[in-house]
């Protein structure tokens, strides 16, 4: 029986930690954060402070990927707090707010790699939380829910193209109730002056 308990427990960690790592993997980098990890590489005056970068000693370059890196983490868990304490909007505004700061402190992480692997302590930190990635991925319990959240995700753009594109009925309606509701408001002016 504890043997049971035991079981349960650890696959309902497991099942969080999955959970956890899905939702920032698939809605928070991969809807929000790479695209705007995508338009800060493109920026032409950040190919020139990439160029500028290589040039950076190694402990300045490490200084301030760590300063940004717990930055982010900061308000990553002061908007946790938030929500929690129940200020839901304050959280998310803050949460939101957080992202670009990330995603440039990702594009900083990527142009300035070979720097700080140069620091025993921060490849082998790096190189475990890599490896707890594919831990994490190589469970049956992460398979699992992904396999579900694709099937969800193809049920919700299924549904959206049905009855959200521009040839959709639904759309059609509520273009026709705008325009009914417009024309019956521009009459009613025109009535009263």
């Amino acid at each position: 029986m504890l043997a049971t308990i035991k079981h349960k427990l650890i696959s309902l960690l497991q099942l969080i930690l999955v959970l956890i790592y899905i939702i920032f993997e698939e809605l928070i980098w991969e809807g929000i954060a790479y695209p705007i990890y995508k338009y800060v590489h493109s920026l032409q005056i950040l190919q020139k402070v990439e160029a500028k970068l290589h040039g950076v000693n190694r402990y300045v370059i490490l200084v301030i990927f760590v300063l940004m890196l717990a930055g982010v983490e900061a308000f990553g868990l002061y908007a946790g707090y938030l929500f929690v304490s129940g200020n839901v909007l304050l959280g998310l505004a803050i949460y939101l707010g957080k992202i670009p700061v990330a995603a440039f402190t990702f594009w900083m992480f990527r142009v300035t790699e070979d720097k700080l692997m140069k620091f025993a302590w921060f490849k082998w930190l790096y190189e475990r939380v890599m490896q707890f990635i594919d831990w994490l991925k190589s469970l049956d319990v992460y398979k699992s829910t992904l396999d579900r959240v694709t099937l969800w995700k193809e049920k919700f753009r299924a549904f959206r193209l049905k009855h959200f594109s521009k040839e959709s009925p639904f759309v059609t309606k509520m273009k026709h109730f705008y325009r009914t509701i417009k024309a019956s408001l521009r009459n009613k002016e025109d009535n009263d002056q």
